[in-house]
């Protein structure tokens, strides 16, 4: 891995090349923003191009000596997609756009993704936001999720889709967006003060108990 302040290269399979991964905030993209990432791949000629499960696209194949100038030349901010720090946001369309949703997953989403993309944590941290209970933000196996009902918010906790899986449980329903926020905090804050390096969300509340969780977090 390489870092140039915010900008952070990933090392490939062989050992010698890196991928880059511009942020899109939720996954939503203007025009100008795929423009600049097809000139930078064309510029660069990245060996490939991929949409990841965190609704952001991954560049692979620049080498080193390229990455700091590839970054300027996109002019856009560089994703988390490794470390120990909240990764991404996923969220689903929401009523913005969706004819099923139930409340405004966008700008939640995006509310969350300000306050805490790159947040420190003991281990990787992944938000889910549906504006309905189809969960279409996989909500259920994200560290915090929130589910759109029409009487507001319900906050999920502990899921992960890792190599030891879980479902999240649910901590608290009802929630405005300004409750529903206060809570993510309590929520984050609580994992980085307590959790142990490495252990995802899950882990913690399993070993601490959900009940003790629950209490410190509402």
């Amino acid at each position: 891995m390489l870092k140039d302040g915010e900008k952070v290269a990933v090392l490939q399979r062989d050992k010698e090349t890196y991928a880059i991964v511009p942020h899109f905030v939720l996954g939503l993209v203007t025009s100008d923003d795929l423009r600049k990432v097809a000139d930078v791949a064309d510029k660069y000629k990245v060996a490939a191009m991929k949409i990841t499960s965190a609704a952001r696209i991954a560049m692979v194949g620049f080498k080193a000596e390229d990455i700091d100038q590839a970054w300027q030349d996109l002019g856009i901010d560089p994703g988390h997609a490794i470390g120990l720090c909240v990764r991404s946001v996923k969220a689903c369309p929401g009523n913005t756009l969706c004819r099923l949703g139930k409340q405004d997953a966008l700008s939640l989403g995006k509310e969350l993704d300000g306050r805490y993309h790159g947040f420190k944590l003991p281990n990787k941290f992944k938000i889910g936001v549906s504006g309905c209970p189809n969960n279409c933000a996989e909500t259920p196996i994200k560290d915090l999720g929130f589910v759109g009902k029409s009487k507001g918010w319900t906050v999920l906790v502990g899921g992960n889709a890792a190599s030891r899986p879980q479902l999240a449980q649910e901590l608290t329903s009802g929630l405005t967006d300004e409750q529903a926020l206060e809570v993510a905090d309590k929520v984050l804050n609580s994992f980085a003060k307590e959790g142990k390096k490495s252990e995802r969300l899950g882990r913690f509340i399993n070993r601490i108990g959900f009940d003790a969780f629950k209490d410190a977090v509402l």
